[in-house]
């Protein structure tokens, strides 16, 4: 854990893809306070902020781990097909 906290920058990537176990809530919530305002942390996810608390499970840590993750973010949210559908030759895009 202590690692991760002194990475300059981490990438959590599909945030949400899975559920989270209660171990996992914890470590998150751990890397998570001791990177607080300290270093940077990417995250991604298919899921909006609101979709957060059911992924992450328990709503205390959830709360915690979201209230970390959005204070003093950026947040950007991208619209439209995914890249790999639009340039993969199996499949034809949809119209949006």
């Amino acid at each position: 854990m202590k690692a991760f906290a002194k990475k300059d920058l981490i990438l959590l990537d599909d945030l949400g893809l899975m559920s989270l176990t209660t171990e996992n809530r914890r470590d998150l919530i751990e890397i998570l306070e001791d990177r607080n305002g300290l270093r940077s942390t990417i995250v991604t996810s298919q899921l909006p902020v609101s979709k957060g608390y059911d992924a992450i499970g328990d709503p205390t840590l959830a709360n915690a781990i979201l209230d970390r993750l959005a204070h003093n973010a950026y947040k950007i949210i991208l619209k439209g097909e995914s890249m790999r559908k639009t340039r993969s030759k199996l499949t034809k895009p949809t119209d949006t």
